[in-house]
């Protein structure tokens, strides 16, 4: 598979970089950001941590904002942060242009509707052919841990619980934990997934964990001033499924914090130490 950089910055003996290529998976070329810690080598590769953004991201968001290569540095993980959808001429969008739905908004489903599925299969493009790319062409190993926010958050948690043997711990901020039962999760799924749903449970964190008997450890950290807490989020709906017995599921509700990148760039090295530990590494304090 050709890949082509566009970008590449130094930081923190590391570098991040951009590049684009064909997706067979999504029919058009998409974007992604890798950062590489100084450790990573031919000799020494290293795991991978996914970032899923939210609604409306691209793959800079975090790299840019979230101040997260200085610690994945010290602890040699690296970074892979792809775009949120299918993008460019003949990619469906919403014919309104809304931003919580189409390009900017694949909520990391495979859709079975049309016009919706020539293009968005971002289930697959996450779990198989990204990696495979990634694995193939950088100094990586397959252990993968997997994070995300807001849209991506629901993303993360569900393609982790998907996939247990895929990615060893899962986190997410502000994540989306109920999208059946909210209005950003019923618009996307009904789209992207009909009418039917049935078929909407299979990309439902609250539904995957209620039928999960063992999972990865999962870190959540959610602002109790975000203004999507209630009516989109529902944290508290995840949290009564979750199986206390397990002693690996733990919800943080931070304080004043909003849904913003200043609330990601709060708590984001907890979330690399947190990452880093069920990836047997060496946390730093």
């Amino acid at each position: 598979m050709i890949l082509e950089s566009i970008s590449s910055n130094k930081l923190f003996e590391g570098w991040h970089k951009q590049y684009t290529h064909p997706s067979q998976i999504l029919n058009c070329k998409m974007r992604f950001a890798i950062y590489l810690p100084p450790q990573a080598s031919s000799t020494n590769p290293v795991p991978v941590m996914y970032w899923l953004s939210g609604l409306t991201c691209s793959d800079e968001n975090f790299m840019q904002k979230a101040g997260a290569q200085k610690l994945a540095a010290k602890l040699g993980i690296a970074i892979v942060a792809p775009d949120t959808s299918p993008r460019g001429k003949g990619v469906a969008d919403d014919e309104n242009q809304a931003y919580d739905l189409g390009v900017g908004a694949g909520f990391y489903v495979n859709a079975t509707q049309a016009p919706w599925n020539k293009h968005y299969q971002m289930y697959d493009y996450i779990v198989n052919e990204l990696p495979a790319l990634i694995e193939a062409n950088f100094p990586v190993t397959k252990q993968r841990v997997i994070s995300g926010h807001s849209m991506g958050g629901h993303g993360a948690l569900t393609i982790g619980l998907r996939n247990p043997d895929l990615y060893q711990s899962i986190s997410a901020f502000s994540p989306i934990c109920n999208p059946i039962n909210c209005p950003w999760g019923q618009k996307a799924l009904s789209a992207y997934l009909g009418e039917n749903r049935d078929d909407w449970k299979a990309y439902d964190s609250c539904e995957l964990l209620a039928k999960t008997k063992q999972h990865q450890a999962i870190l959540i950290d959610q602002g109790s001033n975000d203004s999507f807490l209630q009516e989109q989020l529902k944290p508290d709906n995840l949290l009564a499924v979750a199986n206390s017995e397990l002693n690996n599921f733990t919800l943080n509700i931070r304080e004043g914090y909003d849904h913003s990148y200043y609330f990601i760039s709060s708590y984001i090295e907890s979330h690399l130490q947190f990452h880093a530990k069920n990836l047997g590494l060496t946390t730093q304090n």
